[in-house]
């Protein structure tokens, strides 16, 4: 096993992508009786997707809104996440999409990507963070157009990034409290 070099911390990060559009997402909500809440609805296929990485330990998150997804976005991602974390070793888990497998798919020095078992979102903390994204920024809306979607989008994300302690309450998953990261 390579040695890290003095200074040099193991991070522990999880990520995910998820698709996010004008394509309405009904959600419950409340209303007072006898009132019936009135949501908009509408099929517009036009898509972008955000990427996250999430430390679940301290909360902190590396995240992008892109266009699509394939491997030269997902090696974009990386770079990105590596910059986010530069005096980290990353050891970053994540899906078994077809991008983050690819030969093509570049990988900064200060990454080491393993994969989650298959079928296991569960695993994933990440889908929390999706979750509160559509349940708190883009749920029960129509959006007049795609950047609307990314403006709320964007928003969201913004807001994620500047509270560590609620990442962290929603990724931080009790059998993640187990782990240990220390290096002999």
């Amino acid at each position: 096993m390579n040695r890290l070099p003095p200074g040099v911390r193991v991070r522990l990060l999880f990520q995910d992508e998820a698709r996010f559009g004008c394509i309405s997402d009904q959600r419950r909500c409340w209303a007072p009786w006898p009132l019936r809440p009135v949501v908009g609805h509408q099929i517009i296929r036009e898509f972008v997707y955000g990427l996250a990485a999430v430390s679940p330990f301290d909360g902190e998150l590396s995240s992008l809104v892109l266009p699509w997804v394939d491997t030269e976005t997902m090696s974009l991602f990386l770079a990105h996440t590596a910059a986010c974390f530069p005096n980290d070793h990353c050891l970053m888990l994540l899906d078994g999409a077809g991008w983050h497998t690819a030969a093509a798919l570049q990988i900064p020095p200060s990454l080491h990507l393993l994969p989650l078992p298959p079928y296991s979102p569960e695993l994933n903390p990440v889908e929390h963070l999706w979750d509160h994204m559509r349940e708190n920024y883009i749920g029960n809306q129509a959006f007049p157009c795609l950047d609307a979607a990314v403006d709320q989008l964007s928003a969201g994300l913004r807001y994620l990034h500047q509270h560590h302690e609620v990442v962290r309450s929603m990724t931080c998953l009790d059998w993640i409290n187990t782990l240990s990261l220390t290096l002999n």
